[in-house]
């Protein structure tokens, strides 16, 4: 791989970027992306609306608010690995993701079958 290990890791943060807007409406305010062994972290921020907020308030809003948004997530997952794969040209073990209702922030893990970072 004749790309840097920064480069990839932007190219990730622009595609899942595009990928939220396209697929969920609106993207978040900003992207960061980390590879480390085999795992790709992504940190995004900003991705609850004000209303959504407010639902957070109670125990049960926030409870719905995570679970709407984490069905949302996975019913997007066959997008995702892909650009992961075409980007990286590594395939997705696993996925997993939550998102904190308190700071608005979302992160993702992308699991894969090799150590991406060796290749840099």
């Amino acid at each position: 791989m004749n790309k840097s290990k920064g480069f990839i890791e932007a190219e990730i943060s622009k595609a899942i970027t595009q990928w939220e807007k396209e697929f969920l409406g609106r993207g978040s305010l900003s992207v960061k992306t980390d590879i480390l062994r085999d795992m790709i972290i992504v940190n995004l921020q900003g991705i609850l609306t004000p209303a959504e907020y407010l639902v957070c308030e109670t125990k049960e809003g926030l409870l719905s608010i995570k679970r709407i948004r984490s069905d949302l997530v996975e019913s997007g997952i066959k997008d995702l690995k892909e650009i992961i794969l075409t980007i990286t040209g590594e395939e997705v073990k696993s996925f997993f993701t939550d998102i904190s209702t308190r700071t608005g922030e979302r992160v993702m893990v992308f699991k894969l079958f090799n150590n991406l970072e060796k290749k840099f």
